[in-house]
């Protein structure tokens, strides 16, 4: 069961912050800080990844079988 005097001593704090609050300059804070940190190396570590899967890929389209013999067929030889 958790602490209930932590509770109790947040309780008792909220209302000092809401006094000191100016509604005109609320930041994110630490908490927006680290989501938006966290959001940044995972989006770079997918960039990285997909970096190196597209290095794998072979862009040149192989020959078609079927098409090779009606090709050598089509052009004349000299």
């Amino acid at each position: 069961m958790p602490d209930m005097s932590a509770h109790l001593a947040l309780t008792q704090l909220v209302p000092f912050a809401a006094d000191e609050l100016d509604k005109n300059k609320v930041t994110p804070g630490v908490l927006g800080f680290v989501v938006f940190a966290v959001m940044a190396v995972a989006v770079w570590m997918l960039m990285k990844s997909m970096n190196r899967h597209m290095g794998k890929v072979s862009f040149e389209e192989a020959p078609d079988p079927k098409a090779a013999p009606a090709a050598a067929k089509a052009a004349p030889r000299e």
